[in-house]
């Protein structure tokens, strides 16, 4: 199984930067997640652009089988829609893979049972089908339809179902990669469409609702495909890290899974950016010292 990392430098530029502690933490943060996974996975990938690939390997330093540039395509995409460069790392990916997030660290290999199934998460996630949520299908559904937008199968199936699942993405792989891609190209063809890009900004300010796009499409399309008789895929297993989003943050199970993703506000918390300080500087000193040299790019 090959360990993949996406880095569009573009959204990082436009906002993402203000969601870390300092430049440096954020580049501490790459030099763990990747040293970790690479105790468990000989193969990795580096999916970015050129400016990603000169910083990351270039002067950071940071090793990889295969750096793809492909994400220099982006240069005229809205940053906005940061996950475009992941969804297409996933796209792009032709055997069985675990794309992982620059904020995660495998302290341990991912257990058997996740690495043989056809799909796999970090833990699905469920939302109030009415009321306040960090996710909105249906204010896009209705959006999409008065500005004649376009929408997959999966995704009308799912919402008409008022369906209130989805998956947390920190790490996501499997090995059905024909699935996988196809999910990808559904999600990036539902960004990119014309009539829908009229929709979103009908709604605001989008960055927000990326996980609308790769979190939520993704549960549409499992559910849609479970039903052998609808799916071109055959029968798919899915598999968790953690059953649960409270699982998932519970330290207690974290620790055991060997898992740990410094979400959301947990990139500025000055405690938390410590201990990433003082691990990389203890167990990666070069690499320490080359992220404080190339923290601003």
């Amino acid at each position: 199984m090959q360990a993949v990392w996406s880095f569009w430098t573009k959204p990082y530029r436009a906002h993402h930067h203000g969601v870390w502690l300092t430049d440096a933490h954020h580049l501490f943060a790459w030099v763990l997640s990747v040293e970790t996974a690479k105790r468990h996975y000989d193969r990795t990938c580096l999916v970015t652009d050129d400016d990603g690939a000169q910083l990351l390997v270039g002067r950071l330093g940071l090793e990889f089988t295969s750096v793809s540039t492909a994400l220099t395509a982006l240069r005229d995409a809205n940053p906005a829609w940061w996950v475009l460069g992941k969804l297409w790392a996933y796209r792009l990916q032709s055997q069985p893979f675990v794309h992982i997030d620059n904020d995660v660290f495998l302290w341990k290999r991912l257990p058997e049972r996740v690495e043989r199934a056809a799909v796999f998460a970090q833990n699905p996630e469920w939302f109030p089908a009415e009321g306040e949520s960090w996710y909105r299908p249906h204010a896009f559904d209705r959006a999409f339809r008065t500005y004649s937008g376009w929408t997959p199968d999966e995704w009308r199936w799912y919402t008409a179902r008022r369906g209130s699942e989805a998956i947390c993405c920190g790490i996501l792989g499997g090995t059905h990669v024909q699935f996988l891609s196809y999910y990808a190209r559904l999600a990036i063809e539902m960004i990119e469409h014309p009539h829908n890009a009229a929709a979103s900004r009908s709604l605001g300010s989008c960055i927000g609702d990326n996980i609308l796009f790769e979190q939520y499409l993704l549960a549409a399309c499992l559910a849609y495909h479970a039903d052998a008789e609808r799916s071109r895929f055959g029968t798919m297993d899915v598999a968790y890290i953690f059953e649960s989003t409270d699982a998932a943050f519970d330290e207690t199970q974290a620790r055991q899974a060997g898992y740990t993703h410094l979400i959301g506000g947990a990139k500025s918390n000055r405690a938390l950016a410590a201990r990433l300080e003082m691990r990389v500087r203890r167990d990666y000193p070069d690499l320490y010292h080359r992220a404080l040299r190339c923290a601003t790019f």
